[in-house]
């Protein structure tokens, strides 16, 4: 067993894998899919179940994934499944079904480029998707966008965290640069897995299933009276609104005298922060806002941010998803631009200065 503190080099997705085993996770259930396969391949490698009592499965569809997730999630069990972007539409329609029924389970997308089968290369394409939901009905999903290998690793605790905290599933919204880049990651501490008495003290509308003596709870999006959907709906939209209110997560750099500002995530705000070096040398003062929740979406302290900016810049690896919910932010009194690439090319830091350098012409008139 390796120490916690322990200083490791490993891929983003392999860093999912170990966090996953550390944090107490009780069921992995998975399909092969480029650029994420090293995630199911790291853990049928370390074998947990011979450790921890973790189960690991591969399981015959993204589908048949999503909905041992929903079954694990509806015991009160911490499980989790991973894929990347043509797997994840494939699961929509579990995942609304888990979100209607309150079923917690955390769902990972390493994105590559679409539409469709696309390409293996890196993408951010999945942003509407992810957070405006891609099944049926009024439901959101908790979304965090890691930029780091320590952050793959960290957010794993965190998305289990609230997912039962809200009976809610939690999507990790990655990309390939991520899950495949190599860094430096200090891996969680081990945390024990949960004992069936203690699931059923904190988890008490989990399923137990059915039996003479024993209690149990039907866990359902189903509902055919109108009026009792409604309730339920209603009740989905106030802990929508608590999650809003309770769960924003963000994080600024060199806004303190900026002209401008990036609003970027993952990947992206990698490559703004060198953007931001270059056009420091071309005498524009630009700062990097990044969203770590893309739900919900930090639109009220973008608002306050950009009062007193003379444009924004949203850099994203698709053709503009987030800009639509940074322009609502920010409003009509300052230009709100996107850049970005298609197809699977990584934008260089050069063009993103190029981007601010066309921003700046605009809102200067």
């Amino acid at each position: 067993m390796k120490q916690d503190k322990e200083v490791l080099l490993m891929k983003g997705n392999e860093a999912i894998a170990h966090a996953a085993i550390r944090c107490g996770c009780d069921g992995y259930f998975g399909y092969p899919i480029t650029p994420q396969s090293e995630i199911l391949e790291t853990l049928a490698a370390e074998k947990p179940w011979e450790t921890t009592g973790m189960v690991v499965l591969q399981a015959e569809s993204e589908v048949a994934s999503i909905y041992m997730i929903y079954g694990g999630g509806a015991s009160g069990k911490r499980v989790m499944t991973s894929s990347s972007s043509p797997g994840v539409a494939l699961m929509q329609e579990g995942i609304t079904y888990m979100a209607g029924a309150e079923v917690p389970g955390v769902i990972v997308n390493v994105q590559r480029g679409g539409p469709g089968l696309g390409t293996i290369q890196p993408s951010q394409g999945d942003y509407n998707q992810a957070t405006r939901g891609g099944g049926n009905g009024d439901y959101n999903v908790i979304v965090l966008a890691p930029c780091s290998v320590q952050e793959m690793a960290d957010f794993v605790d965190v998305a289990f965290d609230l997912a039962f905290k809200y009976r809610t599933p939690v999507m990790i919204l990655s990309d390939g640069i991520i899950g495949q880049m190599m860094e430096k990651v200090v891996l969680p501490p081990f945390k024990p897995r949960r004992t069936e008495e203690e699931i059923k003290a904190t988890c008490p509308w989990a399923t137990t299933g059915k039996g003479k003596r024993e209690k149990h709870n039907i866990i359902t999006s189903v509902e055919l009276q109108s009026e009792v959907m409604e309730q339920n709906n209603l009740r989905l939209q106030a802990k929508y609104a608590e999650i809003k209110a309770n769960e924003v997560r963000y994080e600024v750099s060199g806004m303190e005298d900026a002209d401008y500002m990036i609003v970027a995530f993952g990947s992206a705000a990698r490559i703004s922060q060198k953007a931001v070096e270059l056009a420091a040398e071309r005498g524009i003062k630009v700062g990097v806002f990044r969203p770590i929740t893309l739900w919900p979406f930090p639109e009220k302290e973008i608002r306050e941010y950009s009062k007193n900016l003379k444009g924004v810049l949203t850099m994203e690896i698709n053709a503009g998803q987030m800009v639509h919910d940074v322009r609502l932010a920010v409003g009509e009194r300052i230009p709100v631009e996107h850049f970005g690439r298609l197809g699977g090319i990584v934008p260089d830091p050069e063009e993103v200065v190029e981007a601010l350098v066309a921003l700046t012409k605009k809102a200067n008139g």
